[in-house]
């Protein structure tokens, strides 16, 4: 059960629709400005204006490193898009890609966080996005939209897996009493089989290890394997992971018993979780996880209304919705476990009904990274 009921979210998206008063006085109390939730330690690296909407991006800022040159070589791509968005203002794409270009000539300022038996494979990424950027500097003069965002694309890819060249270990120790429970010291990708199509979903376990685990785990064994979407609610979420029979959530084999997961995030400008409590029992009223509701396609953990810590098997892709849950600033944030995003596939979301079923889901990358439950 999710803790914000559907009749909720309607009768509030129906005031908010209906009382712009409203939806000024609820946008002031959250505080939706990124100005005022966005850590001065990261405001320089993340792109300005509206909360970051896309997957893949957050996921590329959520990585645990700190070389300034990358992060502002991802913003520069990154913006482009925002540019285009905007009546197109091609002047400030050319900005953009210039500024990307000169990142790139200084190449030994982002190699200087890369471990010496990564650098060849480094450099060859750094070449490439060379070439890549002039390349998207002609196509930019053409003022061809879908050209542009195209290569960009492939361009953030790549600067993605650079930054990814840069992690040398993991970030933080996960409290000795969740050892028994499976955690994922890494990211691992999950390919998601439905009757209506196929997901890709990027799982963080950089962000959210004891869930992240948990999720890669459950898709290990099979358990996903034929279980119904339960849930669909329209431009909220669709739901699954509720096995047949009384018990809604995982029984480990092993222990007998239900097996429980905590409530768990990291906030930017922390160095670890926070586990068992929701950012607003905490009094972190303006804090934003590093891993927000923000993006189409968001994957999270559902859990009991009143239990933070008794979510197990069932997960939710969440659908966005402006009015309701406006990006970076949302009822949700701090009060569910998201875990990861779904990077290809996000047009399936909108098909999948209750009654329609995972037909199968497998772990296609990064299952080294899972840490198995230390079970006495």
């Amino acid at each position: 059960m999710l803790h914000l009921s559907y009749l909720m979210f309607k009768i509030l998206k129906s005031w908010l629709k209906n009382s712009p008063i409203a939806l000024l006085l609820v946008t002031l109390f959250l505080g939706i400005s990124t100005a005022a939730w966005t850590p001065s330690s990261s405001a320089g690296l993340l792109p300005a204006g509206n909360a970051i909407t896309d997957g893949n991006s957050l996921l590329r800022y959520s990585l645990p490193i700190d070389n300034k040159p990358v992060r502002q070589l991802q913003a520069s791509l990154e913006d482009i898009s925002t540019q285009l968005r905007a009546n197109r203002r091609w002047g400030a794409v050319s900005q953009d890609l210039s500024k990307a270009s000169r990142i790139l000539g200084q190449p030994s300022k982002i190699l200087a966080d890369v471990p010496q038996e990564r650098q060849s494979e480094a450099e060859a990424m750094i070449a490439e996005l060379k070439s890549g950027v002039n390349a998207l500097q002609e196509v930019a003069k053409t003022k061809d939209k879908e050209q542009v965002q195209d290569q960009r694309a492939k361009l953030l890819s790549l600067v993605g897996k650079l930054e990814e060249s840069m992690v040398t270990e993991f970030p933080f120790e996960v409290p000795a009493k969740y050892s028994n429970l499976p955690q994922l010291k890494g990211r691992a990708t999950v390919e998601v089989k439905t009757n209506k199509g196929d997901l890709t979903v990027v799982v963080d376990g950089y962000s959210a290890p004891v869930t992240a685990g948990n999720f890669v785990d459950l898709v290990q064994r099979g358990f996903y394997n034929g279980l119904e979407f339960t849930r669909s609610e329209e431009s909220y979420v669709v739901q699954t992971g509720d096995p047949p029979g009384k018990d809604v959530g995982f029984i480990d084999p092993k222990t007998r018993k239900y097996r429980a997961i905590p409530l768990e995030y990291i906030v930017r400008g922390d160095k670890e979780p926070t586990y068992g409590i929701t950012l607003e029992e905490a009094g972190r009223y303006t804090d934003l996880p590093v891993l927000p509701f923000s993006a189409y396609g968001t994957v999270a953990l559902a859990r009991p209304e009143d239990d933070n810590n008794g979510g197990s098997s069932q997960v939710f892709f969440f659908l966005f919705e402006p009015e309701l849950t406006p990006a970076g600033r949302n009822l949700l944030d701090g009060r569910y476990a998201v875990f990861g995003y779904v990077t290809e596939g996000k047009d399936v979301l909108q098909q999948l009904k209750a009654g329609d079923k995972v037909e199968s889901a497998k772990v296609i990358q990064g299952r080294e990274n899972l840490v198995k439950a230390n079970v006495a």
